[in-house]
């Protein structure tokens, strides 16, 4: 059986020994999460007969609270699903619904991605993701399992800065009561970045300005490729508790750190190389394309694009622990047949960390991201 460092039963093991935390769920049927207050509502079938499975008709601009939690408790897993597209001029659904988190109080949130970012699915596009804390099933049912604890009070929040308003949105998130939690527990982070042009030799930044004591648990990258030839060269870089020019910590190129090897490379029917995509427990690379989202499709413009690829990588087995601050960033490197060279790519990401709070707040230009600056290539 495996013990945890306070004494306790972890993973699958603590499935068999009785809890006095308490499980609650909140939707649009019990938006309080409330004992006994679920499933209430009327439909034309009747009372109790599925009267609200959704929030209707979310304005653009607005901001609708999808929890308020007072007391201690742990967020164990969040559903959602929503449209891709809300008509042939707005379709970039999943890039333009920001979801926010704030925990114990705090003001600036712990939690701020473009929904479909966070859940590995960026491009303002989906895919299938199968991993361990991450699940889209099977294309935007979005699943995510990473445990979020809260000291005192836990707030979800849902951005629409979306051109249109959202006609429909699903949503669910259960979490357990507890009456208390160690004060060692750390909360969990997630924030988006994007650079359309990456600069010439200048590591784009995954993370940076984080101070505090935490782990480093994983890293999402959204690329769409601006030049040809191989671009998966660049070393993964992680700068922990004060390291200057040089990091403690750096991969092997960018599809190593993301679990594969030799350019995911396959070949087609006709001897042609191909990318391989897959999904596994912990690293994958689910998408790949060169087209806009279908619902863009039109009869007088070309909807093909530079290609655009999604890839994961959770540090659960292997967290990487700061004391005092740490920095994530990767090259852009290529290779080609005169060797490497130094490449421009737009780039998103999202990176993943657990810390104890209080928590730097993120930097303006990570808050204030312009519809432009989301919209896809």
């Amino acid at each position: 059986m495996v013990i945890n460092s306070c004494g306790g039963a972890i993973g699958m093991d603590a499935l068999v020994f009785p809890s006095n935390e308490r499980s609650r769920c909140i939707n649009a049927e019990n938006p309080s999460g409330d004992k006994g207050k679920a499933a209430m509502s009327s439909s034309q079938l009747g009372v109790a007969r599925k009267g609200t499975p959704c929030l209707k008709n979310i304005a653009p601009g607005s901001q609708t609270v999808l929890a308020d939690i007072k007391g201690s408790g742990i967020i164990r897993h969040i559903w959602m699903t929503v449209t891709d597209s809300t008509s042939s001029t707005g379709p970039n659904v999943l890039r333009n619904l920001i979801l926010e988190c704030y925990w114990d109080g705090e003001n600036s949130p712990s939690v701020c991605s473009p929904l479909g970012d966070f859940f590995c699915c960026g491009h303002a596009q989906a895919c299938r993701v199968e991993s361990m804390p991450m699940a889209v099933y099977p294309n935007r049912g979005f699943n995510c399992f990473f445990p979020m604890p809260f000291h005192s009070e836990a707030r979800i929040i849902l951005r629409n800065e979306h051109n249109e308003a959202i006609p429909a949105f699903f949503y669910q998130i259960d979490y357990d009561d507890v009456d208390d939690l160690p004060t060692q527990v750390m909360t969990f982070h997630a924030q988006w970045r994007r650079q359309k042009i990456t600069q010439l030799a200048n590591d784009y930044t995954i993370l940076d300005g984080v101070s505090g004591t935490g782990s480093y648990v994983g890293t999402y990258l959204a690329l769409t490729t601006l030049e040809s030839r191989w671009w998966g060269e660049g070393e993964i870089k992680i700068y922990l508790d004060g390291d200057g020019k040089y990091p403690t910590w750096c991969s092997t190129g960018c599809e190593d750190y993301f679990g594969g090897a030799w350019s995911f490379a396959a070949h087609d029917a006709d001897g042609k190389m191909v990318e391989q995509t897959y999904c596994g427990t912990y690293m994958g690379f689910p998408f790949r394309s060169s087209n806009l989202n279908s619902k863009r499709q039109s009869e007088y413009w070309d909807t093909s694009s530079p290609v655009m690829r999604g890839l994961y990588r959770w540090h659960i087995p292997d967290p990487i622990h700061f004391n005092h601050d740490i920095r994530v960033t990767v090259q852009q490197i290529g290779v080609d047949e005169n060797g490497y060279f130094e490449r421009q790519d737009d780039i998103a990401s999202v990176a993943y960390w657990y810390q104890c709070e209080p928590h730097d707040p993120f930097a303006d230009e990570v808050m204030q991201v312009t519809e432009r600056d989301r919209r896809p290539r």
